[in-house]
Parts: C-alpha cells; structure tokens; sequence
C-alpha cells in the first residue's frame, strides 16, 4: 500500500518537527516535484486551492519553522520580498525584477573578493549573492 506522506513523515522528523497536518501539507507541497522557491502568499494559494484550510500566518511560521530547522534557505531579494528555497546547498540566484522569479546559479559559479574580516567573535556564516535582471531595452 502506497504511503503519500512517508517522506514528508520521515523529513520532518529527521529534523525534530512534529508531523502535523498543516506541516504534513506544506511539506509535500514544497518538496515533491524538485527544487523550487516559493513566497508565503504562493504556497499559501496553492494549498488552499487544494482544499487545505490553513491561514497565511500558519504558512508564514511553518516557512519559518522550516528554515529554522535546515529544511528551507530564506532568499530576502529586497526589504518586501522574501523567497523559501528548497535548495539549501550553497548557491546564488538571479532574480527577475520584471517577472518576479528566481533562477539558481551553482555556488563556484560566483567568486567574491575582497571580504571584510568579520567582527571580534563572529564568524562569516555565508555571502548570499542575488543578481537582479530586468528586460533588456528593445533596440
């Protein structure tokens, strides 16, 4: 008998996250069908449109939860957009101003020189590279 939620059981739970039935839905939603980055207000249309009752604020703080966890990398192109990337290995991104989506870009495809040290007792944790396209002029 075939289980639909036993990756998203055993996913959660090699993270410490109890498997609710929101976290159950989103986390099937996020993770099948490969790589994606998605917005709370995205996810949140999506699993509403596949009848699942939940509210924005419950998307946005299993979002949170999720990245917490390791699960999800938090992708802020500006002050007032905030991407979720399934992909957590380490990487960089295009972002389309225009169009309002982003493309991955392999983490040694992107050199970055001249870094300042980090300050007494802190440490550099990672440099998130966001590279923002807009559509060409039409010559």
């Amino acid at each position: 008998m075939d289980r639909p939620y036993a990756a998203a059981i055993e996913r959660l739970r090699a993270v410490e996250l109890r498997p609710t039935r929101q976290r159950l839905a989103l986390c099937r939603k996020l993770f099948e069908g490969g790589h994606r980055h998605v917005t709370a207000e995205t996810l949140h249309g999506e699993v509403v449109a596949h009848g699942l009752k939940v509210s924005l604020a419950t998307v946005y703080n299993t979002l949170h939860q999720f990245t917490k966890a390791g699960l999800l990398r938090e992708v802020v192109v500006d002050g007032a957009k905030t991407y979720f990337d399934t992909n957590v290995s380490s990487h960089h991104h295009f972002y389309d101003v225009d169009g309002g989506s982003l493309t991955d870009i392999p983490g040694e495809g992107v050199a970055v020189k001249g870094l300042p040290g980090a300050p007494r007792g802190l440490e550099i944790d990672r440099v998130d590279v966001v590279i923002r396209l807009r559509r060409a002029p039409k010559v």
